[in-house]
């Protein structure tokens, strides 16, 4: 396939030539090219799987096509704005976007090979950032990958809110996360980037990869046993209950995983999504909503609109930062009222929907009003959908078949293990030749913090605080590197919304206060940064959670008018988007000694390479159309706001590192491709100026 040719997924494979130069040495050629002939050769075998003989086909990528953005990325045609009314045979609206057997018609899906992204050098951390000239790579320190928000998904459980997407246009339409037909191929997307990551390695081989959570979508056990069990490379049931299409559906054919590669140690962070309710409601906080019994029951859940913000009730907090109260939604105790005027959809209490594992098209039944029902809609129980404690999430990467033990876990400290219930902090060091620590931090929230909104707020309470603190010490004072990983990012989400660093008793204006919280964060937003920006080792903070790829700066200045800038005690943040959603990437790092003894990072996206023909091809396809039908904002630069918008409500600063003037982050960027129509992926080299005394420590190990 050339560059700029249109590429579709087809339903069946094809078993075209290859004919473009693969770069490859012969042992590469050989050992891809087998690969290749074996997926489009069919190639199955018998194994017991589920108390049954089944044909479990496996899904080889071709490893000569495997590519960076750097070389290429993917477009395609993009208008907007997005539909705006459904039925209106011009496309299809977002609440629309289940009409998956449509898409074809309207052109959805459709994409194309076009030229690579560029790496931008970035020297905004560096005093002589204007005439400053790239020096040579002296040594390379590291190179990693890091995957996030990958959502596996059972799209079979009884308790999701898919219908909130179909009937309210104004607060569901666009969010994806509660539907979108990718959410079919979790387990197949994830089998694919895992094989690209092997093609990678073996071109050049990482010293580790690092998970940043959201694996699971929904804390469900069985969702956390495909995604590792995926990475492991075992056989895959992604089936669940009934296991409905198990023997037609391509979505629900058990597979064989490659599995990665087992000379690369991964190791995994804790997300919102991996111990709370679709990321947002501690499962057991409230138990007269009975949200844990709905994971395993097998009657569809019947519950409230959950999505409509709290401005629109007659309760007391009526602006941001509280922005929902779930318990009562759930409840069906909210004076909310769906009343949409495109959708026509009126009513208070909804059927939520399942998907049809039968369907090729993964339909939705059982969706609309309660009171339609004569009784509740039935699927089969099934008792892997049991939602997970912290700590027995944090068990299961103990019965894994890759390395290392525990992937992290192990090293959290044996106080800690001891005496927190699920306690997800630790660090590690690659290589033993090389001063650089990976703080992994768990920054979600607490399931016992009280609060009725939706828990996707940064946050560490004491414990963790003085963890953190601890270690950004010892690591200076060991002179060693270091970089935080962690599920949540920093000062890049708006004041009043639903990912920015949690202040429930701290705001700007006390009457916005989370009245329902009974613990208040540790350490505030500025705090936190000034400790960081006094650790000069600390090179990057790196995140997922938005589904975005945004990298910003984070300067530190000895004066307030921020005219002065500390080259040693400004650091980096990078965001890697989402696996599940468009534009499903994966980002690679590689550190850098330089000449000068700058320190640089080399952050790059990577699209999975995807196999014509198989789940994973029909994934982008879906991936491309939800992004082409609901247009969601990649890009995102916030504006640091005084005001609550259309308000007189004064708000907490979202970046103490810039003013709050209304002005968005002069730091933040996205890359630009000529024949691409829309680029929501950056690739930069990220410069670091060292102190002197550890100038003196990496002269001795260049």
């Amino acid at each position: 396939m050339k560059p700029d040719t249109p590429q579709t997924t087809s339903t069946r494979p094809t078993t075209g030539a290859v004919t473009r130069s693969t770069g490859l040495d012969r042992r590469q050629f050989v050992k891809y090219s087998f690969g290749v002939v074996a997926g489009l050769s069919g190639t199955t075998f018998t194994t017991a799987y589920g108390g049954s003989n089944h044909q479990l086909r496996s899904y080889p990528i071709d490893g000569r096509k495997v590519k960076k953005t750097t070389e290429q990325m993917l477009a395609f045609d993009f208008a907007a704005p997005p539909i705006a009314k459904p039925k209106s045979n011009k496309g299809l609206h977002p609440t629309e976007m289940s009409r998956v057997q449509d898409y074809d018609k309207y052109g959805y899906g459709k994409y194309r090979l076009a030229n690579g992204l560029p790496v931008v050098p970035r020297y905004d951390l560096l005093a002589n950032a204007g005439s400053y000239a790239a020096p040579a790579k002296r040594k390379r320190l590291a190179n990693f990958f890091t995957m996030t928000d990958i959502h596996i998904t059972d799209k079979e459980a009884p308790n999701q809110l898919i219908y909130i997407q179909q009937a309210d246009s104004a607060h569901g339409g666009e969010m994806t996360s509660i539907y979108s037909p990718v959410m079919m191929y979790t387990t197949q997307l994830l089998d694919a980037a895992i094989q690209t990551v092997n093609v990678l390695h073996e071109r050049s081989a990482f010293d580790f990869g690092i998970s940043l959570g959201d694996v699971c979508d929904s804390s469900r056990y069985n969702e956390l046993r495909w995604y590792i069990d995926v990475i492991d490379g075992k056989p895959i049931r992604p089936s669940s209950g009934a296991h409905l299409g198990a023997d037609s559906v391509d979505f629900q054919k058990p597979f064989q995983a490659a599995g990665l590669n087992k000379s690369i140690p991964w190791y995994q962070a804790l997300g919102n999504h991996d111990h709370f309710y679709i990321g947002s409601v501690p499962v057991d906080a409230n138990p007269a909503l009975k949200i844990r019994e709905s994971y395993v029951s097998d009657q569809v859940w019947a519950v409230g609109d959950v999505l409509i913000p709290n401005a629109s009730t007659s309760t007391p907090m009526t602006l941001p930062p509280v922005v929902y109260d779930l318990n009562t939604s759930l409840a069906g105790t909210s004076k909310a009222t769906l009343n949409d005027p495109v959708t026509g959809i009126v009513g208070n209490t909804f059927y939520m929907g399942v998907i049809d594992g039968a369907s090729p098209y993964g339909a939705i039944r059982y969706t609309g009003k309660a009171e339609d029902f004569k009784s509740p809609p039935k699927v089969a129980a099934d008792p892997d959908r049991r939602a997970l404690l912290r700590s027995e999430w944090i068990a299961e990467f103990f019965n894994t078949k890759t390395l290392p033990k525990g992937h992290g876990f192990d090293l959290v400290p044996e106080a800690l293990r001891r005496s927190q219930n699920g306690f997800a902090c630790y660090s590690f060091v690659p290589k033993s030749d090389i001063p650089l620590k990976i703080i992994v931090l768990d920054n979600t929230q607490l399931e016992t913090d009280g609060s009725h909104d939706i828990h996707g707020h940064g946050f560490l309470d004491e414990v963790r605080w003085k963890w953190l603190q601890a270690e950004l010490d010892a690591g200076q004072a060991n002179n060693q590197l270091m970089v935080i990983a962690a599920h949540i990012p920093i000062a890049v989400a708006a004041s009043g919304s639903l990912m920015e660093w949690w202040n429930p008793k701290g705001q700007a204006s006390p009457s916005q206060n989370d009245p329902h919280a009974v613990m208040d964060n540790a350490v505030k937003l500025p705090d936190l940064i000034r400790k960081l920006q006094d650790t000069p080792n600390l090179l990057m903070w790196m995140s997922g959670h938005r589904h975005l790829n945004t990298v910003k700066a984070l300067p530190a200045y000895s004066d307030e008018a921020r005219t002065k800038l500390v080259p040693e005690k400004s650091f980096w943040q990078v965001e890697t988007s989402s696996l599940q959603h468009f534009p499903q990437q994966f980002r690679t790092f590689e550190i850098y000694l330089n000449s000068d003894y700058t320190v640089s990072i080399v952050a790059v996206n990577v699209d999975p390479e995807v196999a014509e023909g198989t789940p994973a091809a029909t994934s982008r396809k879906y991936a491309v159309a939800e992004h082409q039908i609901a247009q969601n904002n990649l890009r995102q630069n916030e504006p640091n706001r005084v005001y609550f918008p259309g308000s007189r409500l004064k708000i907490d600063s979202m970046d103490p590192t810039r003013p709050q003037d209304d002005s968005i982050d002069p730091s933040i960027h996205y890359g630009e491709v000529d024949g691409v129509p829309y680029c929501a992926s950056y690739n930069a080299e990220l410069f670091k100026q060292l102190t002197p005394t550890m100038i003196e420590i990496m002269k001795k190990i260049a």
